[in-house]
């Protein structure tokens, strides 16, 4: 049947197993793909969580009236951060991310919104942001 052209059984049999490997690899790669996305994802969020909770120590490690100035960036998406007596959380998409401060006093709860500046002061009551 070969010589009349007609396709062989054996030739659309490993056209078959040739196309169900492709897709194999593709959904490997897909996953692959969004896996790191979501890493980088992770990562960024966290580095934002991490650098607020330095500025909060620094400012509480120096003197009265001592003050720093913090801007949320606004093109990593929306998240919130609430400041509240040792410890700064972070919620996103769903996720939450917390780092803890040590020997810092804070009195009140304090929420920061992504893409928004605040201004982290040293009081004689203790840190207080706004």
């Amino acid at each position: 049947m070969d010589n009349k052209g007609f396709i062989s059984i054996e030739y659309l049999f490993s056209l078959f197993i040739l196309i169900i490997i492709a897709l194999g690899v593709l959904f490997y790669a897909s996953s692959a793909i969004s896996s790191s996305l979501n890493i980088e994802d992770s990562v960024t969020h966290r580095l934002i969580l991490d650098d607020v909770a330095n500025q909060i120590s620094q400012v509480n490690s120096n003197g009265v009236g001592y003050s720093k100035y913090v801007r949320l960036p606004s093109d990593k998406g929306y998240f919130e951060i609430t400041v509240e007596r040792n410890s700064v959380t972070m919620e996103y998409d769903e996720k939450k991310g917390e780092t803890l401060m040590m020997f810092t006093n804070l009195n009140s709860k304090y929420k920061l919104v992504s893409g928004r500046g605040y201004m982290i002061t040293k009081t004689s009551e203790g840190v207080v942001i706004s």
